[in-house]
Protein backbone atom coordinates (compact mmCIF):
# COMPACT_ATOMS: atom_id res chain seq x y z
CA UNK A 1 0.00 0.00 0.00
CA UNK A 2 2.86 2.34 0.85
CA UNK A 3 4.44 1.60 -2.50
CA UNK A 4 1.11 2.17 -4.25
CA UNK A 5 0.78 5.59 -2.63
CA UNK A 6 4.34 6.40 -3.64
CA UNK A 7 3.51 5.68 -7.28
CA UNK A 8 0.28 7.68 -6.98
CA UNK A 9 2.10 10.72 -5.73
CA UNK A 10 4.80 10.39 -8.36
CA UNK A 11 2.21 10.00 -11.08
CA UNK A 12 0.39 13.14 -9.96
CA UNK A 13 3.63 15.03 -9.91
CA UNK A 14 4.44 13.95 -13.45
CA UNK A 15 0.92 14.83 -14.61
CA UNK A 16 1.21 18.32 -13.12
CA UNK A 17 4.58 18.78 -14.82
CA UNK A 18 3.24 17.62 -18.18
CA UNK A 19 0.20 19.93 -17.84
CA UNK A 20 2.47 22.89 -17.09
CA UNK A 21 4.62 22.01 -20.08
CA UNK A 22 1.52 21.70 -22.29
CA UNK A 23 0.14 25.09 -21.21
CA UNK A 24 3.52 26.66 -21.75
CA UNK A 25 3.66 25.21 -25.25
CA UNK A 26 0.47 27.06 -26.15
CA UNK A 27 1.95 30.45 -25.28
CA UNK A 28 3.47 32.61 -28.05
CA UNK A 29 6.90 32.36 -26.41
CA UNK A 30 7.71 28.71 -25.86
CA UNK A 31 10.34 27.36 -23.46
CA UNK A 32 13.46 25.89 -24.97
CA UNK A 33 13.69 22.14 -25.48
CA UNK A 34 16.61 22.15 -23.05
CA UNK A 35 14.48 23.56 -20.23
CA UNK A 36 11.67 21.05 -21.00
CA UNK A 37 14.14 18.18 -20.83
CA UNK A 38 15.45 19.52 -17.52
CA UNK A 39 11.96 19.69 -15.99
CA UNK A 40 11.08 16.18 -17.20
CA UNK A 41 14.39 14.86 -15.88
CA UNK A 42 13.65 16.28 -12.45
CA UNK A 43 10.14 14.76 -12.43
CA UNK A 44 11.33 11.32 -13.55
CA UNK A 45 14.26 11.30 -11.12
CA UNK A 46 12.01 12.08 -8.16
CA UNK A 47 9.67 9.24 -9.16
CA UNK A 48 12.29 6.48 -9.33
CA UNK A 49 11.62 3.70 -6.78
CA UNK A 50 14.19 1.10 -5.83
CA UNK A 51 14.70 -2.03 -7.95
CA UNK A 52 13.41 -4.22 -5.12
CA UNK A 53 10.27 -2.13 -4.78
CA UNK A 54 9.59 -2.42 -8.51
CA UNK A 55 10.08 -6.21 -8.39
CA UNK A 56 7.61 -6.55 -5.52
CA UNK A 57 5.08 -4.31 -7.24
CA UNK A 58 5.27 -6.27 -10.51
CA UNK A 59 4.29 -9.45 -8.71
CA UNK A 60 0.84 -8.06 -7.83
CA UNK A 61 -0.12 -5.43 -10.36
CA UNK A 62 -3.60 -4.00 -9.91
CA UNK A 63 -5.72 -3.52 -13.02
CA UNK A 64 -5.34 -0.06 -14.53
CA UNK A 65 -4.82 1.62 -17.88
CA UNK A 66 -1.13 0.74 -17.58
CA UNK A 67 -1.47 -2.87 -16.43
CA UNK A 68 -4.43 -4.17 -18.46
CA UNK A 69 -3.48 -7.16 -20.61
CA UNK A 70 -5.43 -5.88 -23.61
CA UNK A 71 -5.80 -2.42 -25.13
CA UNK A 72 -9.60 -2.32 -24.77
CA UNK A 73 -9.30 -1.80 -21.01
CA UNK A 74 -5.84 -0.27 -21.20
CA UNK A 75 -4.75 2.22 -23.81
CA UNK A 76 -8.26 2.67 -25.21
CA UNK A 77 -10.10 2.31 -21.91
CA UNK A 78 -11.65 5.78 -22.07
CA UNK A 79 -13.14 5.06 -25.48
CA UNK A 80 -14.60 1.70 -24.53
CA UNK A 81 -15.75 2.82 -21.07
CA UNK A 82 -19.43 3.16 -22.17
CA UNK A 83 -19.46 -0.58 -22.95
CA UNK A 84 -18.29 -1.68 -19.49
CA UNK A 85 -21.69 -1.59 -17.83
CA UNK A 86 -22.98 -3.87 -20.57
CA UNK A 87 -20.26 -6.36 -21.49
CA UNK A 88 -18.17 -6.62 -18.34
CA UNK A 89 -18.53 -9.45 -15.86
CA UNK A 90 -20.60 -7.02 -13.83
CA UNK A 91 -22.78 -6.33 -16.86
CA UNK A 92 -23.48 -10.03 -17.37
CA UNK A 93 -24.32 -10.50 -13.68
CA UNK A 94 -26.55 -7.42 -13.79
CA UNK A 95 -28.63 -8.88 -16.62
CA UNK A 96 -28.73 -12.32 -15.02
CA UNK A 97 -30.18 -10.73 -11.90
CA UNK A 98 -32.76 -8.91 -13.99
CA UNK A 99 -33.88 -12.12 -15.72
CA UNK A 100 -34.07 -14.10 -12.45
CA UNK A 101 -36.16 -11.39 -10.77
CA UNK A 102 -38.50 -11.00 -13.72
CA UNK A 103 -38.97 -14.79 -13.88
CA UNK A 104 -40.05 -14.91 -10.25
CA UNK A 105 -42.47 -12.05 -10.92
CA UNK A 106 -43.84 -13.97 -13.91
CA UNK A 107 -44.38 -17.10 -11.81
CA UNK A 108 -46.34 -15.02 -9.29
CA UNK A 109 -48.76 -14.08 -12.06
CA UNK A 110 -49.53 -17.63 -13.19
CA UNK A 111 -52.81 -18.62 -11.43
CA UNK A 112 -52.00 -22.33 -11.47
CA UNK A 113 -48.74 -21.78 -9.58
CA UNK A 114 -50.55 -21.27 -6.30
CA UNK A 115 -47.38 -21.69 -4.25
CA UNK A 116 -46.22 -18.29 -5.54
CA UNK A 117 -49.10 -15.91 -4.82
CA UNK A 118 -49.45 -12.46 -6.37
CA UNK A 119 -46.80 -10.30 -4.79
CA UNK A 120 -47.49 -7.17 -2.76
CA UNK A 121 -46.10 -3.81 -3.80
CA UNK A 122 -43.40 -4.15 -1.14
CA UNK A 123 -42.21 -7.49 -2.48
CA UNK A 124 -42.45 -6.28 -6.07
CA UNK A 125 -40.41 -3.21 -5.18
CA UNK A 126 -37.61 -5.39 -3.83
CA UNK A 127 -37.51 -7.37 -7.07
CA UNK A 128 -37.71 -4.23 -9.20
CA UNK A 129 -34.89 -2.61 -7.26
CA UNK A 130 -32.63 -5.63 -7.67
CA UNK A 131 -33.58 -5.99 -11.35
CA UNK A 132 -32.82 -2.38 -12.26
CA UNK A 133 -30.22 -1.22 -9.73
CA UNK A 134 -27.95 -4.15 -8.96
CA UNK A 135 -24.65 -2.56 -7.99
CA UNK A 136 -21.01 -3.43 -8.53
CA UNK A 137 -20.66 -4.07 -4.79
CA UNK A 138 -23.54 -6.53 -4.92
CA UNK A 139 -21.96 -8.21 -7.95
CA UNK A 140 -18.80 -8.69 -5.88
CA UNK A 141 -20.91 -10.79 -3.51
CA UNK A 142 -21.79 -13.02 -6.46
CA UNK A 143 -18.13 -13.45 -7.36
CA UNK A 144 -17.32 -14.30 -3.75
CA UNK A 145 -19.97 -17.03 -3.68
CA UNK A 146 -18.75 -18.30 -7.04
CA UNK A 147 -15.42 -19.18 -5.45
CA UNK A 148 -17.30 -21.95 -3.65
CA UNK A 149 -19.91 -22.93 -6.26
CA UNK A 150 -17.55 -22.72 -9.23
CA UNK A 151 -20.76 -21.96 -11.14
CA UNK A 152 -21.55 -18.38 -12.04
CA UNK A 153 -25.33 -18.65 -12.53
CA UNK A 154 -25.81 -20.69 -9.35
CA UNK A 155 -23.88 -18.02 -7.48
CA UNK A 156 -26.39 -15.42 -8.72
CA UNK A 157 -29.24 -17.60 -7.47
CA UNK A 158 -27.70 -17.97 -4.01
CA UNK A 159 -27.02 -14.25 -3.62
CA UNK A 160 -30.56 -13.40 -4.69
CA UNK A 161 -31.95 -15.84 -2.16
CA UNK A 162 -30.04 -13.99 0.53
CA UNK A 163 -31.70 -10.75 -0.57
CA UNK A 164 -35.13 -12.40 -0.82
CA UNK A 165 -34.71 -13.90 2.64
CA UNK A 166 -34.98 -10.41 4.14
CA UNK A 167 -38.49 -9.84 2.71
CA UNK A 168 -41.26 -11.93 4.34
CA UNK A 169 -43.18 -12.75 1.15
CA UNK A 170 -40.12 -13.56 -0.90
CA UNK A 171 -38.74 -15.64 1.96
CA UNK A 172 -41.70 -17.99 1.54
CA UNK A 173 -40.98 -18.59 -2.16
CA UNK A 174 -37.21 -18.86 -2.05
CA UNK A 175 -37.12 -22.17 -3.91
CA UNK A 176 -38.99 -20.68 -6.85
CA UNK A 177 -35.90 -18.62 -7.56
CA UNK A 178 -34.50 -20.07 -10.81
CA UNK A 179 -37.55 -22.37 -10.99
CA UNK A 180 -37.33 -25.03 -13.74
CA UNK A 181 -34.65 -22.96 -15.42
CA UNK A 182 -31.39 -24.13 -16.87
CA UNK A 183 -28.43 -21.76 -16.74
CA UNK A 184 -28.81 -21.14 -20.44
CA UNK A 185 -32.37 -19.89 -19.92
CA UNK A 186 -30.86 -17.10 -17.87
CA UNK A 187 -27.74 -16.64 -20.00
CA UNK A 188 -29.31 -16.50 -23.44
CA UNK A 189 -31.74 -13.80 -22.34
CA UNK A 190 -28.95 -11.89 -20.65
CA UNK A 191 -26.78 -12.01 -23.77
CA UNK A 192 -29.65 -10.82 -25.95
CA UNK A 193 -30.35 -7.92 -23.60
CA UNK A 194 -26.64 -7.03 -23.51
CA UNK A 195 -26.41 -6.93 -27.30
CA UNK A 196 -29.60 -4.92 -27.61
CA UNK A 197 -28.47 -2.39 -25.00
CA UNK A 198 -25.07 -1.95 -26.65
CA UNK A 199 -26.47 -1.66 -30.16
CA UNK A 200 -29.12 0.91 -29.28
CA UNK A 201 -27.08 2.75 -26.68
CA UNK A 202 -23.65 2.90 -28.35
CA UNK A 203 -23.17 1.25 -31.71
CA UNK A 204 -26.11 2.59 -33.74
CA UNK A 205 -25.59 6.18 -32.48
CA UNK A 206 -21.90 5.91 -33.41
CA UNK A 207 -22.84 4.61 -36.87
CA UNK A 208 -25.27 7.50 -37.25
CA UNK A 209 -22.52 10.02 -36.44
CA UNK A 210 -20.32 8.54 -39.14
CA UNK A 211 -23.11 8.55 -41.73
CA UNK A 212 -23.92 12.17 -40.80
CA UNK A 213 -20.31 13.17 -41.47
CA UNK A 214 -20.35 11.55 -44.90
CA UNK A 215 -23.66 13.24 -45.65
CA UNK A 216 -22.17 16.58 -44.65
CA UNK A 217 -19.10 16.06 -46.84
CA UNK A 218 -21.20 14.95 -49.80
CA UNK A 219 -22.99 18.32 -49.82
CA UNK A 220 -19.99 20.44 -48.83
CA UNK A 221 -17.79 18.95 -51.57
CA UNK A 222 -20.57 18.39 -54.11
CA UNK A 223 -19.14 20.86 -56.64
CA UNK A 224 -15.45 20.04 -56.15
CA UNK A 225 -14.34 18.26 -59.35
CA UNK A 226 -11.80 15.52 -58.84
CA UNK A 227 -9.90 13.10 -61.01
CA UNK A 228 -11.14 9.55 -60.62
CA UNK A 229 -8.77 6.62 -60.49
CA UNK A 230 -9.68 3.13 -61.61
CA UNK A 231 -6.98 0.48 -61.27
CA UNK A 232 -4.88 3.32 -59.84
CA UNK A 233 -4.89 5.09 -63.22
CA UNK A 234 -6.53 8.36 -64.30
CA UNK A 235 -10.20 7.96 -65.17
CA UNK A 236 -13.28 10.06 -65.91
CA UNK A 237 -13.64 12.88 -63.35
CA UNK A 238 -16.13 12.91 -60.50
CA UNK A 239 -16.60 15.19 -57.50
CA UNK A 240 -15.32 14.65 -54.00
CA UNK A 241 -18.85 15.07 -52.69
CA UNK A 242 -20.27 12.34 -54.89
CA UNK A 243 -17.60 9.91 -53.70
CA UNK A 244 -18.53 10.70 -50.09
CA UNK A 245 -22.18 10.12 -51.00
CA UNK A 246 -21.33 6.60 -52.19
CA UNK A 247 -19.97 5.76 -48.75
CA UNK A 248 -22.90 7.41 -46.96
CA UNK A 249 -25.46 5.38 -48.93
CA UNK A 250 -23.61 2.10 -48.44
CA UNK A 251 -23.13 2.67 -44.72
CA UNK A 252 -26.74 3.72 -44.16
CA UNK A 253 -28.02 0.55 -45.77
CA UNK A 254 -25.87 -1.70 -43.60
CA UNK A 255 -26.67 0.32 -40.50
CA UNK A 256 -30.38 -0.18 -41.13
CA UNK A 257 -29.92 -3.90 -41.70
CA UNK A 258 -28.06 -4.16 -38.38
CA UNK A 259 -30.86 -2.23 -36.67
CA UNK A 260 -33.47 -4.63 -38.06
CA UNK A 261 -31.90 -7.79 -36.65
CA UNK A 262 -34.25 -9.29 -34.00
CA UNK A 263 -32.88 -10.40 -30.63
CA UNK A 264 -34.12 -13.91 -29.83
CA UNK A 265 -34.53 -15.66 -26.51
CA UNK A 266 -35.82 -18.87 -24.95
CA UNK A 267 -37.05 -20.06 -21.56
CA UNK A 268 -37.62 -23.73 -22.34
CA UNK A 269 -35.58 -25.62 -19.77
CA UNK A 270 -32.76 -28.13 -19.98
CA UNK A 271 -33.30 -29.38 -23.56
CA UNK A 272 -36.03 -27.12 -24.92
CA UNK A 273 -39.07 -29.30 -24.08
CA UNK A 274 -40.24 -27.79 -20.76
CA UNK A 275 -39.71 -31.23 -19.17
CA UNK A 276 -39.40 -30.04 -15.57
CA UNK A 277 -42.06 -27.35 -15.97
CA UNK A 278 -44.69 -29.78 -17.22
CA UNK A 279 -43.83 -32.37 -14.58
CA UNK A 280 -44.38 -29.83 -11.78
CA UNK A 281 -47.41 -28.05 -13.28
CA UNK A 282 -48.89 -30.07 -16.16
CA UNK A 283 -51.95 -27.83 -16.32
CA UNK A 284 -49.89 -24.75 -17.32
CA UNK A 285 -49.28 -23.88 -20.98
CA UNK A 286 -45.57 -23.38 -20.51
CA UNK A 287 -44.85 -22.54 -24.13
CA UNK A 288 -47.30 -19.65 -23.88
CA UNK A 289 -45.74 -18.59 -20.57
CA UNK A 290 -42.27 -18.68 -22.12
CA UNK A 291 -43.38 -16.61 -25.10
CA UNK A 292 -45.02 -14.03 -22.86
CA UNK A 293 -41.97 -13.87 -20.63
CA UNK A 294 -39.40 -13.53 -23.40
CA UNK A 295 -41.39 -10.87 -25.26
CA UNK A 296 -41.98 -8.96 -22.01
CA UNK A 297 -38.22 -8.40 -21.92
CA UNK A 298 -38.35 -6.76 -25.35
CA UNK A 299 -37.00 -9.81 -27.16
CA UNK A 300 -38.28 -12.17 -29.84
CA UNK A 301 -39.29 -15.67 -28.73
CA UNK A 302 -37.60 -18.64 -30.36
CA UNK A 303 -40.06 -21.58 -30.17
CA UNK A 304 -37.65 -24.29 -31.34
CA UNK A 305 -34.51 -24.68 -29.25
CA UNK A 306 -32.31 -27.20 -27.46
CA UNK A 307 -30.66 -26.32 -24.16
CA UNK A 308 -29.45 -23.18 -25.86
CA UNK A 309 -30.96 -20.52 -28.06
CA UNK A 310 -29.28 -21.23 -31.38
CA UNK A 311 -27.43 -17.90 -31.63
CA UNK A 312 -28.25 -17.50 -35.33
CA UNK A 313 -29.41 -13.93 -34.72
CA UNK A 314 -26.04 -13.09 -33.17
CA UNK A 315 -24.37 -14.20 -36.40
CA UNK A 316 -26.85 -12.08 -38.38
CA UNK A 317 -26.12 -9.06 -36.20
CA UNK A 318 -22.36 -9.39 -36.30
CA UNK A 319 -22.36 -10.02 -40.05
CA UNK A 320 -24.27 -6.76 -40.54
CA UNK A 321 -21.78 -4.90 -38.35
CA UNK A 322 -18.89 -6.53 -40.22
CA UNK A 323 -20.30 -5.29 -43.54
CA UNK A 324 -20.60 -1.77 -42.13
CA UNK A 325 -17.02 -2.05 -40.89
CA UNK A 326 -15.74 -3.30 -44.25
CA UNK A 327 -17.21 -0.26 -45.97
CA UNK A 328 -15.47 1.94 -43.42
CA UNK A 329 -12.17 0.13 -44.09
CA UNK A 330 -12.72 0.96 -47.75
CA UNK A 331 -13.11 4.63 -46.87
CA UNK A 332 -10.11 4.63 -44.51
CA UNK A 333 -7.92 3.36 -47.33
CA UNK A 334 -9.35 5.88 -49.79
CA UNK A 335 -8.81 8.73 -47.31
CA UNK A 336 -5.25 7.49 -46.77
CA UNK A 337 -4.73 7.57 -50.54
CA UNK A 338 -6.26 11.03 -50.99
CA UNK A 339 -3.97 12.37 -48.25
CA UNK A 340 -1.00 10.73 -50.00
CA UNK A 341 -2.02 12.41 -53.29
CA UNK A 342 -2.30 15.75 -51.52
CA UNK A 343 -6.05 16.05 -52.11
CA UNK A 344 -6.49 16.48 -48.38
CA UNK A 345 -4.23 18.21 -45.93
CA UNK A 346 -4.45 17.32 -42.25
CA UNK A 347 -4.98 19.92 -39.59
CA UNK A 348 -2.01 19.79 -37.25
CA UNK A 349 -2.40 19.59 -33.49
CA UNK A 350 0.05 21.36 -31.20
CA UNK A 351 2.36 18.94 -29.47
CA UNK A 352 1.44 15.95 -31.64
CA UNK A 353 4.35 14.00 -33.12
CA UNK A 354 4.18 12.27 -36.49
CA UNK A 355 7.49 10.45 -36.42
CA UNK A 356 10.11 9.91 -33.74
CA UNK A 357 12.87 10.69 -36.24
CA UNK A 358 11.30 12.68 -39.12
CA UNK A 359 10.02 15.98 -37.68
CA UNK A 360 8.08 17.00 -40.81
CA UNK A 361 5.68 14.03 -40.77
CA UNK A 362 1.90 14.49 -40.36
CA UNK A 363 0.75 10.91 -40.71
CA UNK A 364 -2.84 9.70 -41.37
CA UNK A 365 -2.73 7.84 -38.07
CA UNK A 366 -6.45 8.09 -37.31
CA UNK A 367 -7.45 6.30 -40.51
CA UNK A 368 -4.70 3.73 -39.98
CA UNK A 369 -5.79 3.17 -36.38
CA UNK A 370 -9.37 2.76 -37.52
CA UNK A 371 -8.43 0.27 -40.21
CA UNK A 372 -6.40 -1.81 -37.76
CA UNK A 373 -9.13 -1.89 -35.13
CA UNK A 374 -11.81 -2.71 -37.69
CA UNK A 375 -9.69 -5.65 -38.78
CA UNK A 376 -9.46 -6.86 -35.18
CA UNK A 377 -13.19 -6.35 -34.65
CA UNK A 378 -14.16 -8.19 -37.82
CA UNK A 379 -11.87 -11.13 -37.05
CA UNK A 380 -13.38 -11.59 -33.60
CA UNK A 381 -16.97 -11.14 -34.74
CA UNK A 382 -16.42 -13.44 -37.71
CA UNK A 383 -15.25 -16.17 -35.34
CA UNK A 384 -18.37 -15.70 -33.22
CA UNK A 385 -20.52 -15.83 -36.38
CA UNK A 386 -18.96 -19.14 -37.36
CA UNK A 387 -18.74 -20.70 -33.89
CA UNK A 388 -21.92 -19.77 -32.05
CA UNK A 389 -24.53 -21.38 -34.37
CA UNK A 390 -22.74 -24.73 -34.01
CA UNK A 391 -23.25 -26.84 -30.87
CA UNK A 392 -22.96 -30.63 -30.50
CA UNK A 393 -26.29 -32.43 -30.05
CA UNK A 394 -28.45 -30.57 -27.53
CA UNK A 395 -25.56 -28.43 -26.30
CA UNK A 396 -21.83 -28.37 -25.67
CA UNK A 397 -19.93 -25.80 -23.66
CA UNK A 398 -17.74 -24.35 -26.40
CA UNK A 399 -20.10 -21.42 -26.79
CA UNK A 400 -19.78 -20.38 -23.14
CA UNK A 401 -16.25 -19.01 -23.22
CA UNK A 402 -16.82 -17.53 -26.69
CA UNK A 403 -19.92 -15.63 -25.55
CA UNK A 404 -17.82 -13.85 -22.94
CA UNK A 405 -16.24 -12.01 -25.88
CA UNK A 406 -19.43 -10.44 -27.23
CA UNK A 407 -18.17 -7.00 -26.28
CA UNK A 408 -14.64 -7.38 -27.65
CA UNK A 409 -15.64 -6.93 -31.29
CA UNK A 410 -17.86 -4.00 -30.35
CA UNK A 411 -15.01 -2.48 -28.35
CA UNK A 412 -12.56 -2.50 -31.26
CA UNK A 413 -15.36 -1.27 -33.52
CA UNK A 414 -16.13 1.67 -31.25
CA UNK A 415 -12.44 2.61 -31.13
CA UNK A 416 -12.35 2.50 -34.93
CA UNK A 417 -15.45 4.65 -35.33
CA UNK A 418 -14.00 7.29 -33.03
CA UNK A 419 -10.70 7.21 -34.91
CA UNK A 420 -12.41 7.68 -38.28
CA UNK A 421 -14.44 10.61 -36.94
CA UNK A 422 -11.30 12.17 -35.50
CA UNK A 423 -9.51 11.71 -38.82
CA UNK A 424 -12.36 13.31 -40.74
CA UNK A 425 -12.33 16.28 -38.36
CA UNK A 426 -8.70 16.97 -39.34
CA UNK A 427 -9.25 16.88 -43.11
CA UNK A 428 -8.78 20.10 -45.09
CA UNK A 429 -9.53 19.97 -48.81
CA UNK A 430 -6.56 21.00 -50.99
CA UNK A 431 -8.31 22.22 -54.15
CA UNK A 432 -5.05 23.51 -55.62
CA UNK A 433 -3.62 20.00 -55.81
CA UNK A 434 -6.91 18.56 -57.07
CA UNK A 435 -7.11 21.18 -59.83
CA UNK A 436 -3.49 20.61 -60.79
CA UNK A 437 -4.13 16.89 -61.20
CA UNK A 438 -7.14 17.57 -63.40
CA UNK A 439 -5.25 20.05 -65.57
CA UNK A 440 -2.52 17.45 -66.14
CA UNK A 441 -5.01 14.80 -67.29
CA UNK A 442 -6.58 15.92 -70.54
CA UNK A 443 -6.49 12.33 -71.77
CA UNK A 444 -9.66 11.65 -69.73
CA UNK A 445 -11.61 13.56 -72.40
CA UNK A 446 -10.94 10.70 -74.82
CA UNK A 447 -14.07 9.01 -73.45
CA UNK A 448 -16.63 11.77 -74.24
CA UNK A 449 -15.02 12.58 -77.58
CA UNK A 450 -15.09 9.01 -78.88
CA UNK A 451 -18.65 8.63 -77.58
CA UNK A 452 -19.82 11.70 -79.52
CA UNK A 453 -17.96 10.42 -82.58
CA UNK A 454 -19.99 7.24 -82.36
CA UNK A 455 -23.21 9.28 -82.36
CA UNK A 456 -22.22 10.90 -85.63
CA UNK A 457 -21.07 7.61 -87.16
CA UNK A 458 -17.42 8.57 -87.40
CA UNK A 459 -15.50 5.36 -88.27
CA UNK A 460 -13.39 3.66 -85.57
CA UNK A 461 -13.70 6.37 -82.90
CA UNK A 462 -12.40 4.23 -80.05
CA UNK A 463 -9.40 3.07 -82.03
CA UNK A 464 -8.51 6.60 -83.09
CA UNK A 465 -8.61 7.93 -79.54
CA UNK A 466 -6.67 4.93 -78.31
CA UNK A 467 -3.90 5.58 -80.81
CA UNK A 468 -3.88 9.29 -79.89
CA UNK A 469 -3.89 8.99 -76.09
CA UNK A 470 -2.58 5.63 -74.91
CA UNK A 471 0.93 6.04 -73.54
CA UNK A 472 1.07 9.58 -74.91
CA UNK A 473 1.33 12.93 -73.16
CA UNK A 474 -1.96 14.73 -73.90
CA UNK A 475 -2.36 18.47 -73.35
CA UNK A 476 -5.23 20.87 -73.84
CA UNK A 477 -3.65 22.11 -77.05
CA UNK A 478 -3.09 18.64 -78.54
CA UNK A 479 -6.61 17.56 -77.62
CA UNK A 480 -8.12 20.61 -79.33
CA UNK A 481 -6.05 19.88 -82.43
CA UNK A 482 -7.34 16.32 -82.45
CA UNK A 483 -10.95 17.53 -82.28
CA UNK A 484 -10.35 19.97 -85.12
CA UNK A 485 -9.01 17.13 -87.23
CA UNK A 486 -12.05 14.88 -86.87
CA UNK A 487 -13.77 14.58 -90.25
CA UNK A 488 -17.52 14.09 -90.60
CA UNK A 489 -18.16 15.92 -87.32
CA UNK A 490 -20.34 19.07 -87.51
CA UNK A 491 -18.61 22.32 -86.64
CA UNK A 492 -20.99 23.17 -83.78
CA UNK A 493 -20.33 19.75 -82.23
CA UNK A 494 -16.58 20.36 -82.44
CA UNK A 495 -17.10 23.68 -80.65
CA UNK A 496 -19.01 21.95 -77.88
CA UNK A 497 -16.30 19.33 -77.46
CA UNK A 498 -13.60 22.01 -77.35
CA UNK A 499 -15.39 23.67 -74.45
CA UNK A 500 -15.02 20.51 -72.39
CA UNK A 501 -12.32 20.43 -69.70
CA UNK A 502 -11.40 17.75 -67.18
CA UNK A 503 -12.98 19.96 -64.47
CA UNK A 504 -16.34 20.23 -66.25
CA UNK A 505 -16.57 16.64 -67.46
CA UNK A 506 -18.25 15.35 -64.27
CA UNK A 507 -21.64 14.14 -65.50
CA UNK A 508 -24.28 14.54 -62.81
CA UNK A 509 -21.89 13.94 -59.90
CA UNK A 510 -22.77 17.27 -58.25
CA UNK A 511 -26.50 16.59 -58.42
CA UNK A 512 -26.06 13.11 -56.97
CA UNK A 513 -24.06 14.48 -54.06
CA UNK A 514 -26.53 17.26 -53.27
CA UNK A 515 -29.47 14.83 -53.39
CA UNK A 516 -27.85 12.46 -50.89
CA UNK A 517 -29.46 13.82 -47.65
CA UNK A 518 -32.95 13.52 -49.15
CA UNK A 519 -32.19 10.01 -50.41
CA UNK A 520 -31.05 8.91 -46.95
CA UNK A 521 -34.32 10.10 -45.44
CA UNK A 522 -36.26 7.75 -47.72
CA UNK A 523 -34.26 4.69 -46.67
Amino acid sequence: MQLHMQFQGSSSQIERTVRRAHHAALRPVQPSMRSCHHVCQQAVSSAMPSAAAVKDALANLELSELTAVGPLDGRYGKTTQPLRKTFSEYGLIRFRVLVECRWLQKLANIPEVTEVPILSKEADDVLNMLATSFSVEQAKQVKYVERTTNHDVKAVEYVLKEHFNRQPELNKVLEFTHFAATSEDINNLSHALMLKEAMHGQMLPAMDKIIAEFSRMSVEFADVPMLSRTHGQTASPTTMGKEMAVFAYRLKRQRDLAAQVPYFGKMAGAVGNYNAHITAYPEVDWQKVAEEFVTSLGLEWNPYVTQIESHDYIAELFHAVIRFNNILIDFNRDAWGYISLGYFKQRTIAGEVGSSTMPHKVNPIDFENSEGNLGMANSIMDHLCNKLPISRWQRDLTDSTVLRNLGVGFGHTLIAYNSTLRGISKLQLNTAMIDKDLDNSWEVLAEPIQTVMRRYNVPEPYEKLKAFTRGQRVTQESMMQFVDGISDLPAHVKDQLKKLTPSTYIGNASQQAKALPAVLKTM
